[in-house]
């Protein structure tokens, strides 16, 4: 499987007016990789996203999108699919309709009538193929712009918010397309700030705060490099718990409760993993049972709040961002 670099991109710097959105950020995505962006409106995802899919051209810096060099022209190389700001949609014609039409405006094969139903099917939209799109949900018309995109077979497939708005079930769909297109060799670049669904779909993740990268690499080096987390537990005996957590090195009581936290007999520590377990084994030793331990914050998370300056999660939708 081919696994050279699909996007590359040093020192990229694009402006509107006064305002930076890109500021020297440099980008690298592999073949075959999920690769996140995360950060707070105004951070310059869209700009990022807009310069993958030719929709605007850098000031400055270099940018090379599956081997070629991307110039000062609003053009990309084939093989390149996916939207910003939400897919376009004719909402008077059926979802069937709509990737036909797209594929005939596209010069794709017209007598491709299999690659429709392919892609309405790869993202669970067979039973309303037939049903025009003015009555779709938001997360329905995420799934059909994906459906789209997924008609080109791209080699680079670009992402904004391709969780917005999905049901259980969509999410899953969409999980199992972008994962089984990375197996493929696909690289997919995806904005979000669903933090669940970056965590559980991207080997590498880029961090921007003001238009500047402030971390880019796997999700591994950041729950290595994230120290104490705070953790939430549930077990038979708070008291003893709450003992043997004072008296672990490296760990120590949260005290109070956050909002989200149950009524019941949760306790909240913090410190490093490596403390974390020796408590685990403390627990069991005094015949403590363990039912619930978690983190109340992932390492993902806690990284995009202490990285970006910012001191609350992070809003549901990026309609701020530049």
């Amino acid at each position: 499987m081919d696994r050279s670099p699909a996007v590359r991109g040093r020192g990229i710097r694009k402006s509107f007016g006064d305002v930076v959105a890109l500021d020297g950020m440099d980008l690298d995505v592999g073949a075959g990789q999920v690769h996140g962006l995360v950060g707070p409106n105004g951070a310059g995802k869209t700009t990022l996203l807009g310069l993958l899919l030719g929709l605007a051209v850098a000031d400055g810096g270099s940018l090379e999108i599956l081997g070629t060099p991307v110039g000062r022209t609003l053009a990309v190389p084939e093989g390149v699919a996916g939207f910003v700001d939400g897919p376009g949609l004719y909402p008077s014609l059926t979802a069937r309709q709509n990737l036909s039409a797209l594929a005939s405006l596209r010069r794709y094969d017209a007598g491709r009538t299999t690659g429709v139903d392919d892609a309405l099917e790869q993202v669970g939209l067979t039973d309303v193929a037939d049903d025009r799109v003015r009555g779709f949900s938001l997360g329905m018309r995420q799934r059909l712009g994906l459906a789209a995109a997924l008609l080109t077979t791209p080699r680079l497939l670009v992402l904004d918010e391709p969780a917005n708005g999905l049901d259980l079930a969509g999410k899953q769909h969409v999980h199992r397309v972008l994962t089984g297109l990375a197996a493929e060799g696909t690289a997919v670049v995806l904005s979000s700030h669903r933090m669940d669904d970056l965590a559980a779909l991207c080997s590498e993740v880029t961090i921007l705060a003001t238009g500047r990268v402030v971390f880019s690499g796997p999700l591994s080096k950041l729950a290595a490099e994230s120290g104490e987390l705070d953790y939430r537990l549930l077990t038979s005996d708070p008291e003893a718990t709450r003992r043997l957590a004072a008296e672990t090195p490296g760990l120590r009581v949260v005290p109070g409760r956050d909002p989200g936290q149950r009524a019941d007999a949760d306790i909240v520590v913090r410190g490093p993993v490596p403390a974390l377990d020796e408590l685990v084994v403390r627990l069991v030793q005094a015949g403590v049972a363990l039912r619930e331990l978690g983190p109340v914050m992932t390492p993902l998370e806690a990284a995009f709040l202490a990285l970006t300056g910012t001191g609350a999660e992070p809003a549901q939708t990026d309609q701020e961002d530049l």
